[in-house]
C-alpha cells in the first residue's frame, strides 16, 4: 500500500505465465499491434507511434530524451518534486542545455508560471511530471501543450504515477510524447514502459532516423546518411533509439532488440483490465479510494502533506506524527506484523512523511479498511496519540456517501475493479 510497486493484478500474472513465442510469430506481431492499440485507448491519442519501451518507466522517459534531443538542446523543466529532478539529470546527460524552474515541495505550477518560463527559456521541449509520487503532487497539463506549441515547443510528460487513476487526454492536452510504467495504477510489475510519441515529435525522429549497418544492403556505408538521404545526427544510444524502435513495431518489423515476450503479455492484459473497466471508472474508483484514505488519516489526527487540491487520486502524503521519530518504526511494524508495506519519502521529505498508496489492484475498500486499522493499532502500540476507530470510523463514512450518491443498497460493495 505504498506509492508502487503494488500488487499486481492476479489476471496480469496469469498471462504473463503463457508460453513463449518467436518475435516475428504472427500471434506475436498480433499482439504488439493490438497493445498499441489498448494503449493509444488508455492514453487518450490517436497517434500511429505508440509502443512499449522494454525496461521499467524509467527507460521509457530516457528513450524519449535521447531520442528527442540534441546536444545544446534548450529544456525547460518545471520541478515540484524528486522525479522533476529525474527528467533534468536525464536531460543534462543527453547534452541538453537544462533550465530549471522550482517551487516548493507539496505545491504545483500555475500555467501562467509555467509560460513566462516558456518565454524566458525559448525551449525546444518542455518536460514535466504529471504525477510526482514523492510529493503525492499532480500537475495541471491542460494548458501546456498549446502553451508550449505556441512558443515552438514539444510538450513532454511522465505520467507513470498518475496514469489510470487520475485524468489523462494525451491529444486534448496537446501532450507530444508520454511515458508510463506498470507499476502503479495499471496493476502490473515493473519491466515496460507503454510510450508515445505525436506526429510532432516523430517528425523529430524522422530527421535522425537510421538504420543498423547490419541490416543495410551496404554495411559500409556512411552510418549518418546510409541511403543518400541526408540524415542527421544519429541517436545516441542503440537501445532506446524510438525511430528505431518504432521501425521494428511498425509495418517494416525492422529487427531491433528482441521484444520482452511475458511483459508484453502484462502490458497487455493491464491495458485491456483499464479499457473493459472504462478510463472514466478506473479513474472514480481511485479517486473514491483515496478520498476514503485522506478521511481516514484524518480521522485518526493525522496531519496530511502539500496541497490536497492538487494531490493525486491514488496516494496520500501523512506527516509523521511525534512520538513516531523517523516513521521508520511504524514502517517496519506495519510489513513484520500486519503484511502491509507503506513508503516514506525523499530528499527533503525523508523520514518526514508516509506515503500510502491505492493503486491499481489495491484501490479497494478491504484495502484500505485493512491499513487504516492496522496504522492505528501500530500507532497506539507505540504510544502515539490517535482517535480510536478515527480511521476506519471516517473511511467508512465515506464509502457511505458514495453508496447514497449512486443510489446502491448500504450493504453493497463499492468501488471494487470488474
Amino acid at each position: 500500500m505504498g506509492p508502487g510497486p503494488v500488487n499486481a493484478d492476479p489476471r496480469v500474472l496469469r498471462a504473463m505465465s503463457a508460453q513463449l513465442v518467436g518475435q516475428y510469430d504472427p500471434a506475436m506481431t498480433a499482439y504488439m499491434d493490438e497493445t498499441m492499440e489498448l494503449y493509444r485507448r488508455v492514453l487518450r491519442t490517436r497517434n500511429e507511434a505508440t509502443v512499449l519501451v522494454d525496461g521499467t518507466s524509467r527507460a521509457g522517459i530516457e528513450a524519449v530524451m535521447v531520442s528527442l534531443l540534441e546536444p545544446g538542446d534548450r529544456v525547460l523543466v518545471p520541478v515540484f518534486g524528486r522525479f522533476g529532478h529525474l527528467l533534468r539529470e536525464i536531460a543534462e546527460r543527453c547534452g541538453a542545455e537544462v533550465h530549471v524552474r522550482e517551487v516548493e515541495w507539496g505545491s504545483v505550477f500555475t500555467p501562467d508560471a509555467v509560460e513566462r518560463a516558456v518565454r524566458e527559456v525559448r525551449p525546444e521541449l518542455l518536460a514535466v511530471v504529471q504525477g510526482d509520487t514523492s510529493t503525492t503532487m499532480n500537475q495541471p497539463l491542460a494548458e501546456l501543450g498549446e502553451i508550449a506549441h505556441r512558443h515552438g515547443a514539444l510538450l513532454y510528460s511522465d505520467v507513470t504515477a498518475s496514469l489510470g487513476g487520475n485524468e489523462f487526454a494525451m491529444d486534448a492536452w496537446g501532450v507530444d510524447a508520454a511515458t508510463a510504467g506498470l507499476q502503479k495504477c495499471l496493476g502490473g510489475p515493473s519491466g515496460s514502459a507503454p510510450t508515445s510519441l505525436s506526429p510532432r515529435a516523430v517528425q523529430v525522429l524522422d530527421r535522425r532516423r537510421h538504420v543498423e549497418a547490419g541490416l543495410r544492403p551496404d554495411p559500409y556505408a556512411d552510418p549518418d546518411d546510409p541511403d543518400g538521404a541526408g540524415g542527421g545526427r544519429r541517436i545516441r544510444s542503440n537501445y532506446f533509439d524510438l525511430a528505431m524502435v518504432l521501425d521494428y513495431w511498425g509495418p517494416r518489423r525492422l529487427n531491433h532488440h528482441t521484444e520482452a515476450t511475458s511483459m508484453l503479455y502484462g502490458a497487455r492484459e493491464c491495458a485491456r483490465l483499464l479499457v473493459a473497466e472504462g478510463l472514466e471508472a478506473a479513474v472514480a474508483r481511485h479517486r473514491l479510494h483515496g478520498r476514503a484514505v485522506l478521511a481516514g488519516v484524518r480521522g485518526l489526527g493525522l496531519r496530511v502533506f502539500g496541497d490536497v487540491e492538487h494531490k493525486m487520486h491514488n496516494v496520500v502524503a501523512v506527516e509523521v506524527p511525534d512520538g513516531a521519530g523517523d516513521g521508520e518504526g511504524v514502517r517496519a511494524a506495519l510489513l513484520a506484523d500486519y503484511g502491509i508495506e507503506i513508503g516514506t519519502s525523499f530528499g527533503p521529505l525523508a523520514g518526514k512523511v508516509w506515503r500510502i498508496g491505492t493503486m491499481g489492484y489495491n484501490a479497494r475498500k478491504d484495502a484500505v479498511l485493512t491499513t487504516l486499522a492496522a496504522l492505528e493499532a501500530v500507532l497506539r502500540s507505540g504510544g502515539v496519540a490517535v482517535t480510536a476507530g478515527g480511521g476506519t470510523g471516517a473511511a467508512q463514512e465515506v464509502y457511505a456517501d458514495a453508496r447514497t450518491a449512486a443510489g446502491q443498497p448500504a450493504g453493497q460493495p463499492v468501488g471494487v475493479p470488474a
